[in-house]
């Protein structure tokens, strides 16, 4: 069957990243960074990851330019870097990651729209179960329509969750108070700045800072279907200079309108008490709206990405050939219903935990990291195996940076989401023998061997940690 498949243009590939990112998280961002840092640590944790995530960030536009024969998404710098074996973990931790965040994007959707409709309240009961289920499948049919279509109203969405952001820094600033911002602004024992204690605080914040830029990769996602392939580096950079400056403005000045512990004690959407304290009731409609549209939004533009990753998956031979499928409007039409249906399955976990969007918000931050770790560490290989140019330092100092950021952010998730993650990545080392096997190729090189029995090892140890 012949396809009707059209590209994306700079316009798309830059509303699918913003959309990506600015989704959930925003919305209660102040009270999730509040939980572990003061005003002042709130500002060196979002230095600290704009730069590491800014070098990730030039990393893919980078590899994007050097290598545009690599354009099925960021798993294709592992796969070719070092090995199948490396290139399908760092899909199935991407596809996962991408999974858990729509996941933790129905609970606090209904839970915006549980302000207008106290039957949602919570966003984790029962209804809230039924809506989320009914809104995710009215997407698939949305999506199975065609990307041009998807990518359309996924731009009217995005310029119109930009509208709640922009009253709601207008408002703030305005009611922007000095003296709440700096009171207590390290957060420490002594009330000076102390290194050890405010490092502390920042070690809290990473993989909320994590979470809410899942996304940025959105354009490398989709490079094999963008009209030019310079539009990709170009999307990402500007994708990326736009939510860093939205996401730090909307944090920081909270601050100034609330105090820490009156941030930390906030209900989700934490931002709409912000706005109601400035202008009254008004602020949390407009808020609780806003939330609606964005997560609404964001979860377009994540299943694109979840579908689109594993579709280019299967066409490299990582995943089983029934992803390949693709209806008469070229969307991979097995691929979107396996992702929607594993969201489904996981949307039932409302009903096991009250905290529910933390948890599946963690473990999105927590398994992205490997996929993330492999286009920093490609970046450099690649810069020192190639020529050398003139942009020789500048690229491996990106690739450096990049690096230690993510063994940094690994180390600060914490022994607990070390565990969870481990026990998501080794059922896809079965799945890998599946789909090796099913190509009659070799499954394991041997350095795999060992790393795949590391991984089952660790599996096991985990698991009996965790039933303990």
């Amino acid at each position: 069957m012949e396809s009707t498949e059209k590209k994306l243009n700079l316009v798309s590939l830059i509303g699918i990243i913003i959309s990506a990112i600015i989704g959930a998280g925003i919305f209660n961002l102040m009270s999730d960074m509040a939980q572990t840092a003061s005003a002042g640590a709130t500002i060196i944790g979002w230095l600290v990851a704009g730069v590491g995530m800014g070098s990730l960030a030039f990393c893919m536009q980078n590899l994007n330019s050097k290598r545009p024969d690599l354009d099925a998404g960021i798993f294709s710098y592992a796969k070719t870097g070092f090995g199948d074996y490396m290139g399908f973990n760092s899909i199935w931790g991407y596809w996962i990651s991408v999974i858990l965040g729509n996941v933790a994007f129905g609970t606090l959707l209904f839970s915006a729209i549980g302000y207008f409709f106290p039957i949602f309240a919570g966003g984790q009961n029962m209804p809230s179960i039924i809506g989320a289920s009914l809104l995710l499948w009215v997407m698939h049919l949305m999506i199975c329509r065609g990307l041009d279509k998807a990518s359309f109203i996924n731009n009217l969405v995005m310029m119109a969750k930009l509208v709640p952001l922009v009253i709601f820094l207008v408002c703030v600033i305005g009611g922007f108070k000095t003296g709440i911002f700096t009171d207590d602004f390290w957060g420490t024992l002594s009330g000076n700045f102390s290194f050890g204690e405010v490092m502390s605080q920042v070690k809290g914040t990473m993989l909320i800072t994590v979470w809410v830029f899942i996304g940025i990769e959105g354009a490398v996602v989709f490079s094999g279907r963008a009209k030019k392939r310079s539009d990709v580096g170009k999307a990402t950079l500007l994708g990326f200079a736009a939510v860093t400056l939205i996401y730090m403005s909307v944090t920081v000045l909270s601050f100034g309108i609330m105090s820490q512990a009156e941030l930390k004690g906030l209900d989700r959407p934490a931002m709409a008490f912000v706005l109601e304290r400035v202008i009254g009731k008004p602020g949390a409609i407009i808020v609780n709206l806003g939330v609606i549209i964005s997560i609404f939004g964001a979860w377009i533009a994540n299943t694109l990405l979840a579908e689109e990753v594993a579709f280019q998956a299967a066409k490299d031979q990582l995943f089983p050939k029934f992803f390949l499928k693709e209806n008469q409007n070229g969307m991979p039409i097995n691929s979107l219903f396996i992702t929607n249906f594993i969201v489904q399955l996981f949307l039932l976990s409302f009903l096991i935990t009250d905290q529910a969007y933390t948890l599946m918000a963690s473990l999105a931050s927590s398994t992205v990291l490997l996929p993330y770790a492999f286009v920093a560490l490609y970046q450099v290989k690649y810069t020192i195996q190639g020529e050398r140019q003139p942009d020789f330092a500048r690229n491996i100092v990106i690739g450096i940076v990049s690096t230690l950021y993510i063994l940094w952010l690994a180390y600060a998730s914490g022994v607990w989401y070390l565990l969870l993650t481990v026990m998501l990545f080794f059922p896809g080392t079965l799945l890998f023998a599946y789909v090796q096997r099913s190509y009659q190729t070799t499954i394991f090189l041997n350095y795999e061997k060992v790393i795949a029995g590391l991984l089952g090892v660790a599996f096991v140890i985990c698991f009996i940690q965790l039933v303990r």
